[in-house]
């Protein structure tokens, strides 16, 4: 049943446009990733495998092939902010996707290896990259849901169809 009530937007709860962003976030964020580790790893000269996405001791810095796994990690995150920012538009469900594909990762991970990850540095790069893509997707999200509110003296004497 649909509340009425004086907000900006409809707050009621809707599970299948939840689930349904959810599955286009995961899935485009895998994309993007998968796109710009075949990009590193042309510049690596490494072969292509689902190794450089799941496999937790590929995130290193002693070699160029692990320090672009880390380069491609965090550009993926500014990626999923701006998918964020396209899929999504609430400021308010941003830290909330980005924690849901990271925990997604985590378990796709532990089962890839068979093993929970144990690495400082791949806990780092989660940590770091999920804090980088809610920020940023925040700040998209923000700028976009103010810039639609009229503010300002020009405002007031202007008519607004409402």
């Amino acid at each position: 049943m649909k509340k009425l009530t004086g907000t900006f937007r409809n707050t009621q709860w809707d599970p299948y446009l939840l689930v349904t962003q959810i599955i286009a976030m995961q899935a485009l964020l895998y994309v993007s990733l998968g796109s710009i580790m075949y990009v590193m790893d042309f510049f690596a000269e490494a072969n292509h495998t689902l190794d450089h996405i799941f496999e937790y001791h590929e995130i290193h810095v002693t070699d160029l092939g692990g320090r672009l796994v880390i380069v491609a990690f965090i550009l993926n995150s500014l990626v999923g902010a701006g998918l964020l920012w396209f899929v999504v538009r609430r400021t308010k469900l941003c830290l909330d996707f980005s924690f849901t594909f990271h925990v997604t990762h985590l378990v796709i991970c532990w089962w890839y290896n068979e093993a929970f990850p144990s690495t400082i540095g791949w806990w780092m790069l989660n940590a770091v990259c999920t804090a980088l893509m809610c920020v940023c997707s925040e700040f998209l999200c923000l700028k976009t849901e103010l810039k639609e509110i009229p503010v300002g003296y020009t405002a007031l004497n202007n008519k607004v169809d409402l």
